[in-house]
């Protein structure tokens, strides 16, 4: 057989994927990949049970169907305070994964360099690597997870081309401040770079910490292309619709990867969300009282548990210290990922080993999601309350 691309032995499979496998294998709970156990809301589902019978059933625009870029442009145009053209700024895409991805290759030339927040989620490294990019690893440290300004600009002095900011920021719940990304947004001026920025999660984020769009900070409209999806605000990870918001001659750019990427986003999918993005603040503010609510409830349980934590910021996302664990006789000689193997056979409960987030040797760490019904949490709070025993 001819050698394979050297690029794909630089990466391994999803570990968050391969937690849902090994959890649906043993019919464990997934508090692993973040997908909720709940429905989309009931307009969005009313729209697409009619695109079942009217269509759209073919290819839509390559960059996306009109009307759905026009509901984006709309809602974006509202949260940064400065009109999106729906036409020559906006690219929907095959969800968030294919916009960053879109990005990256738009922006990269091999042997560029990027600069990647650690922890990050695990998709970052690995389109660095496929767009031929180097990635350059910036702590985020516990338990603040901040980080050092001057390590960003040691990195836009060797050379970056580009940040990625997750914000609010998987899988630490961390939400950066506007001082923050002030801070990093003077450098990415100073040294004429891009902002790539992950924000699925913009309308998760729990007081008193608030979401700031690098677009919206000034001069850095030009530099940022965001990045984003339906999947989280409207609880439909399934259905794969993601959007890329950048200048016009980036977003022109853009749109000929993704062409060839992909073609297109599903045309029916794509007449659906539009109800949704057609819906009032209420909803936006509702579903943030609702997963600020899952927090509480779900980070209480484990209190109650004696299991420690962090406490996110925002996101749906919590990490969980097994340091504990890992120094009682039975499980030395664990990683976290050898843990976690064991926490979905033993004890019915999935999760995702820290190691696969960090470029740094952390080992200690496993994340769970709390975008599950109250129901779902008492029964994975329940088996969790096994693990906790053997501490007593």
């Amino acid at each position: 057989m001819p050698t394979l691309s050297h690029r794909v032995g630089t990466f391994t499979d999803s570990v968050i994927r391969r937690m849902t496998r090994i959890s649906d294998q043993y019919g464990a709970i997934n508090l692993s990949q973040g997908f909720p156990d709940f429905d989309p809301p009931k307009e969005m589902l009313d729209a697409l049970a009619k695109a079942a019978y009217a269509g759209p059933h073919q290819y839509s625009v390559t960059f996306g169907a009109k009307n759905l870029r026009d509901a984006l442009a709309a809602k974006q145009s509202r949260a940064i305070g400065r009109t999106v053209d729906p036409d020559r700024e906006i690219v929907v895409t095959c969800g968030s994964t294919e916009a960053i991805m879109c990005a990256m290759m738009t922006i990269c030339n091999p042997g560029d360099k990027v600069m990647v927040f650690s922890p990050f989620y695990e998709n970052y490294g690995a389109d660095a690597i496929l767009s031929g990019a180097e990635p350059i690893y910036i702590p985020l440290r516990p338990p603040a997870f901040d980080f050092d300004i001057a390590q960003i600009e040691q990195g836009f002095r060797d050379g970056a081309k580009a940040i990625i900011i997750c914000n609010p920021s998987n899988p630490c719940g961390k939400v950066f401040t506007r001082q923050e990304l002030e801070a990093i947004a003077a450098l990415i001026i100073k040294y004429d770079a891009f902002a790539v920025t992950d924000e699925v999660y913009e309308h998760l984020v729990y007081a008193p910490a608030k979401h700031v769009y690098m677009s919206a900070l000034p001069g850095m409209y030009e530099h940022t292309i965001t990045c984003n999806s339906l999947s989280k605000t409207f609880s439909a990870t399934g259905w794969r619709l993601g959007y890329l918001i950048a200048p016009e001659p980036v977003a022109e750019a853009a749109k000929k990867v993704h062409d060839f990427l992909t073609v297109g986003a599903a045309a029916p999918l794509q007449q659906a969300a539009v109800a949704a993005l057609t819906l009032s603040d209420d909803y936006y503010e509702g579903l943030n009282a609702l997963y600020h609510q899952k927090r509480d409830y779900f980070l209480a349980g484990l209190d109650a548990l004696g299991l420690e934590h962090n406490v996110p910021q925002g996101t749906y996302f919590v990490l969980v210290d097994i340091q504990k664990f890992l120094d009682l006789p039975q499980f030395a000689g664990y990683t976290d990922l050898a843990f976690c193997e064991w926490l979905i056979r033993e004890i019915g409960v999935a999760a995702v080993p820290g190691s696969s987030f960090f470029q740094e040797p952390v080992n200690h760490l496993i994340r769970f999601h709390f975008a599950r019904r109250k129901e779902t949490m008492d029964e994975a709070l329940r088996r969790l309350g096994k693990l906790a025993a053997l501490l007593k």
